[in-house]
């Protein structure tokens, strides 16, 4: 007699486990502390099998006949129901171990250490060159030549030294999967020497004062976005790093102080940093402020405002202005303002160094904090801005010859 959904509810434990039978082969199997397990009991290839079906009542009578008639199906297809329910969960393993999985927990765990702009340029690169052709792959099963392959995709384009920073972020993901279980060593460890050694580079700036001159007239002539115009004017009279100008908030900005206060999450050395403002540089803010002021981001992405300007905004701009990657880049601004502050405008090393939120120490060695020298930095900054202002307008100002 087929089974009941009362009486399978009302089934209590026993002394020993038992079974309450229902048609096809599928029962009920109650055990002496009460839990309840479907099963199937059939034969396959002549070896009597049986398979696991689920527990009562999160399975209900209804659904486990469901089931059943499924697994019955397979059996007449010449498929084991055991086998392919075991080869499905090893499959769902590995998507969950997948690389992408496991390096996007990676990537996530670093998220709050991180600087927006390193975080966005490391899931950019796994996302382009190497989730296409590893992402769904098991990690531990991934093999040195399988990473080797996708560096050398890279190493084939002429980017030596992204297929360098590839290979350790993939090493580090590894690492990590090692940690957590997943994985038994980094086979990317194997690769040392695999790739050409990368040429060290600068990246290109304009310091020749006339040159640069050429530079902010450029800019101020540029017809393409404001908002795009008014990030590469900021650059030139703030010199802070290319993520730092893009990941602007206006939460960050000061009026009142003329400062702008960035927090230590978003610079490379995990420092709060202050920019003083010229009075030029609060001008093009208070220019840009009734267009872009009611949202998060000083300088917004052009397709959705809840994104800041992507990395190609700035560079896209100075490439249509004539300017190709080996004559100016964003960080071309620091090391322009680098060399003119010490060797033209004749400005202390270690305010420069300061502003340029590297790492300064004081005579006892400890680092200076983000208001030291806070009213000299502000002069120097009003100084090179009217600087600039003098060499876009066409003054001549000549280097000054340090007294050795």
């Amino acid at each position: 007699m087929p089974l009941t959904d009362a009486k399978a509810k009302n089934a209590k434990g026993r002394e020993k486990q038992y079974k309450l039978q229902d048609a096809g082969g599928l029962y009920l199997l109650v055990m002496p502390a009460g839990g309840k397990y479907w099963r199937f009991n059939y034969r396959f290839n002549g070896k009597r099998k049986t398979l696991a079906l689920g527990t009562y009542p999160e399975i209900s009578l209804l659904i486990a006949r469901g089931k059943l008639l499924e697994a019955r199906q397979a059996i007449a297809q010449g498929i084991d129901p055991a086998g392919q329910k075991r080869a499905q969960k090893q499959a769902q393993t590995a998507t969950e171990n997948s690389f992408e999985v496991v390096a996007r927990e990676w990537h996530g765990k670093h998220l709050p250490t991180w600087a927006p702009a390193h975080a966005e340029t490391i899931i950019a690169r796994l996302e382009r060159d190497v989730f296409p052709w590893l992402g769904q792959q098991p990690i531990n099963e991934i093999t040195a030549p399988n990473v080797l392959k996708v560096l050398r995709r890279v190493e084939s384009r002429g980017a030596i030294e992204t297929a360098h920073r590839i290979k350790t972020v993939c090493g580090q993901v590894f690492r990590y999967a090692v940690a957590t279980g997943r994985a038994d060593r980094d086979p990317a460890a194997d690769l040392k020497g695999a790739l050409p050694p990368a040429k060290e580079k600068h990246r290109a700036a304009i310091t020749e004062p006339n040159k640069f001159a050429d530079l902010l007239r450029a800019i101020g002539g540029y017809q393409g976005s404001f908002i795009v115009k008014c990030a590469l004017q900021l650059q030139a009279y703030t010199f802070v790093r290319p993520g730092e100008l893009r990941h602007a908030e206006w939460q960050e900005i000061d009026f009142d102080a003329a400062q702008w206060n960035i927090p230590g999450e978003k610079m490379k050395m995990k420092e709060p940093h202050i920019v003083p403002l010229s009075v030029q540089a609060v001008n093009i803010l208070k220019e840009l402020e009734p267009l872009t002021g009611r949202g998060r981001y000083v300088f917004p992405n052009g397709r959705t405002v809840a994104r800041p300007l992507s990395e190609n905004g700035v560079l896209a701009a100075l490439r249509a202005l004539g300017y190709t990657k080996d004559q100016m880049t964003g960080h071309g601004f620091r090391a322009a303002a680098r060399t003119m502050l010490d060797e033209v405008l004749q400005q202390r090393v270690d305010l420069i160094e300061h502003q340029l939120a590297h790492a300064v120490k004081d005579p006892n060695g400890r680092a200076y904090n983000r208001t030291a020298h806070l009213p000299a930095r502000r002069e120097m900054m009003q100084l090179w801005a009217d600087y600039l202002d003098g060499l876009k307008a066409g003054a001549k100002v000549l280097p000054i010859n340090k007294a050795k």
